[in-house]
């Protein structure tokens, strides 16, 4: 028997079912939330459900409905009839939800079942015709059946939206407004979220009548169970520091968050490559692989799971001690869900965004935004973590404590044997690192940044990039005053006046763009990806900085081909390049960087990735250039009273030059070359050259574009 003493206070409110269920479970209390839910006065509303992630409201939800999901469900025809519906944003959300609603239910014989994209349709509609009393699903799929009358919605009470932001985020406002058409008018709507912006306040507004806001923890209020951390890394070294983090507490569950699908599956097989047992959850995932890595994740099989945003909405393992932020969330809002998935149910957890120096100023003021207080720290280094790894191995060798797994007589023999050994010390050194062999890697040795010491060192830090740029391109200088003077090492070209302005410097006086070393070394590589695959300059330059881990300052000349293109890549980071393009990049497996070998494909036409302003040239008066020379000879076989044509070129009376006597012509192969007589539509007395066929003015034997004209013999 269940002891019901400590929820006995709530039995007259909740049935002997539900108290039973929940004390099953082991409640010993309700949190704010669930307590919230209880108030007789929200019998007949709608509610506006917040409270913070890990506070039980998928329980409070359950709750909320336990006076509606009471009533007739048999199906008819092999359609469903429920009493409730719940739409969540992922498929891990809604099984989460079913599982936490059927112990819920169970002792009041209501069944819940899911219906999600990915699922078998077939085995779907089996379930539906058992007569769930309550259906929780994803909003396409939901939608589908709802609109195929595999679900008769007449007969539903309430309409739950779990979690209704994301949804808002995922661009299913449409289908929740087509899901809310398909129940009676007089349904009850309830949201359900951690946050609520001001989109979700639109929605509500649309959709709910007199609805009543119940809040189990203050909007906005941060989790106090966790502990908030930027940890401050070179940007070249993140897969680096979330290793060391890993190893750091290794004894911890850890969730690492990355920004799309193809971060999440490059740094699962960094971490698999570094020994440990990890798993991926993201979108590409087939539902059968997805559930395959949850249910290894919360059983505690695997130590590591990375996973995008919209994956891992909705996990809700208790285990997990550490989520870390691989790539820094977009918003307050994401980094509020994503660090919920620690500190769960009343543990202690620890949430740490990897930052850039650059970047710390954006994600403390996100962390601000989110209502949470946070500390700034240095990834842990190498000899940190041997430190503490060695001091955990000492403790757990020699501690003396009765709750200590009886040994086996073979091991104890064993060891009084090693124990004898002339040389202890070397047996036990042999001894450990064989045992350091079978742990998961050894730490990487990163730079270290120390974190900023007041708030003036934050901002400082933060516009280091301001200030480098600056320097590579310094303002216009200032009308009236001298230019600045470069400092030793600068490399760019000094600001020059318009040409249009003299060299007062005018107001809109242009810099010149800085110039490259001429001494410098370039090596080439070539990348298989060209023009006709859609690469241009601008792409190259992204894949090849982001691959190579390089500044757009050590690309050189990018030459764009049919098939391939070459990319000019710094000597001095040459080799650290080529070495980290090895490995292909599963954002784009097929394209590959190597050193080029071979001679290049022909070069297409293209824009220059810096090309300088166009330059405004001084209006400067000059003596108007001598009429061109005549360029073809008269034909061999023209009379001695032979007149040039008026059109296609041929010089008239009123433009002949000097000493013109009638003996050449020039033939023109475009209409639009003529002479200005001929070519306004003035007319001419002159006498067609033979061979002359109307529109095209020009005679039978010139070439189609102006080509030498041979002469021909006169007939004998």
């Amino acid at each position: 028997m269940p002891d019901l003493d400590a929820l006995s206070h709530l039995a007259a409110q909740l049935g002997p079912e539900l108290t039973a269920a929940l004390s099953r479970r082991g409640f010993t209390e309700l949190t704010a939330v669930q307590e919230a839910v209880l108030d007789p006065a929200l019998a007949d509303r709608d509610l506006r459900m917040t409270s913070q992630t890990g506070s039980g409201k998928t329980v409070a939800v359950g709750l909320a409905l336990r006076h509606l999901i009471l009533g007739e469900t048999a199906s008819q025809g092999g359609a469903a009839r429920p009493r409730v519906m719940v739409v969540a944003p992922t498929r891990e959300l809604a099984h989460q939800v079913e599982q936490e609603l059927s112990w819920l239910f169970a002792p009041l014989g209501v069944k819940v079942v899911t219906t999600t994209g990915g699922s078998s349709a077939r085995d779907e509609r089996r379930a539906l015709g058992t007569g769930p009393g309550v259906i929780v699903g994803t909003p396409g799929r939901l939608l589908d059946h709802l609109s195929r009358k595999s679900i008769d919605a007449s007969q539903v009470a309430a309409v739950v939206l779990d979690e209704a932001d994301r949804m808002l985020d995922l661009g299913f406002r449409e289908d929740l407004t087509a899901i809310l058409g398909y129940p009676p008018a007089e349904h009850r709507t309830h949201l359900v979220s951690a946050t609520f912006p001001h989109v979700v306040r639109a929605l509500a507004d649309s959709v709910q009548q007199n609805p009543a806001h119940v809040e189990g923890t203050r909007l906005g209020a941060a989790n106090v169970d966790i502990v908030h951390r930027i940890i401050l890394v070179d940007s070249k070294e993140k897969v680096g520091a979330v290793v060391n983090i890993l190893l750091a507490k290794p004894e911890e569950q850890a969730l690492v968050f990355a920004r799309t699908r193809a971060d999440v599956a490059s740094l699962a097989k960094e971490l698999a490559a570094a020994k440990f047992s990890v798993g991926s959850l993201s979108g590409e995932m087939d539902q059968v692989a997805r559930n395959r890595a949850m249910s290894a994740f919360k059983q505690g099989t695997l130590r590591v799971l990375v996973a995008t945003d919209v994956a891992a909405r909705g996990i809700d393992v208790q285990d997990i001690a550490h989520v870390i932020h691989a790539d820094a969330p977009s918003d307050a809002d994401t980094y509020t869900h994503r660090s919920g998935r620690t500190g769960r149910a009343g543990r202690k957890g620890t949430s740490s965004v990897l930052v850039t120096p650059i970047g710390l100023r954006v994600v403390s003021s996100l962390l601000g935004r989110a209502g949470v207080v946070f500390r700034v720290e240095s990834v842990p280094s190498a000899d940190e973590i041997r430190k503490a790894s060695d001091e955990r191995l000492f403790e757990e060798l020699t501690r003396d404590s009765d709750d200590a797994a009886p040994e086996a007589p073979r091991i104890a023999a064993l060891a009084a044997r090693l124990a004898g050994s002339p040389d202890v010390t070397r047996t036990l050194s042999r001894l450990l690192q064989r045992v350091r062999r079978a742990e998961a890697c050894e730490p990487r040795d990163l730079r270290r940044i120390e974190p900023p010491t007041s708030r003036q060192d934050t901002r400082s830090r933060a516009g280091e990039r301001d200030r480098e740029r600056d320097r590579e391109l310094p303002r216009a200088p200032t009308p009236g005053k001298p230019l600045p003077r470069p400092s030793r090492d600068m490399s760019q070209a000094p600001y020059e006046p318009s040409a249009s302005h003299g060299a007062s410097g005018a107001d809109d006086a242009r810099p010149a763009r800085g110039r490259r070393d001429d001494a410098r070394e370039w090596v080439s590589f070539r990348v298989t990806w060209g023009a006709d695959q859609g690469a241009d300059a601008r792409r190259l330059l992204a894949i090849v900085c982001r691959r190579g881990g390089i500044r757009g300052s050590d690309v050189g000349a990018i030459r764009v081909g049919s098939h391939s293109s070459t990319v000019n890549v710094a000597g001095e980071v040459a080799r650290e390049f080529g070495a980290a393009v090895e490995t292909p990049d599963p954002r784009e497996p097929s394209v590959r960087i190597s050193p080029d070998l071979a001679t290049p494909e022909p070069e297409r036409a293209r824009e220059p990735r810096h090309a300088p302003p166009p330059q405004r040239e001084a209006r400067v008066s000059a003596p108007p250039p001598p009429p061109p020379a005549p360029r073809y000879a008269k034909p061999a076989h023209a009379g001695s009273h032979y007149k040039p044509s008026a059109g296609k070129g041929a010089p008239s009376p009123a433009n002949r030059t000097p000493g013109f006597k009638g003996d050449a012509y020039k033939p023109s192969a475009r209409p639009d070359r003529a002479e200005p007589s001929a070519r306004h539509g003035g007319k001419s007395n002159d006498t067609k050259p033979s061979g002359y066929k109307g529109k095209r003015d020009r005679p039978t034997d010139a070439p189609a574009r102006g080509g030498h004209v041979p002469p021909k013999r006169p007939k004998s």
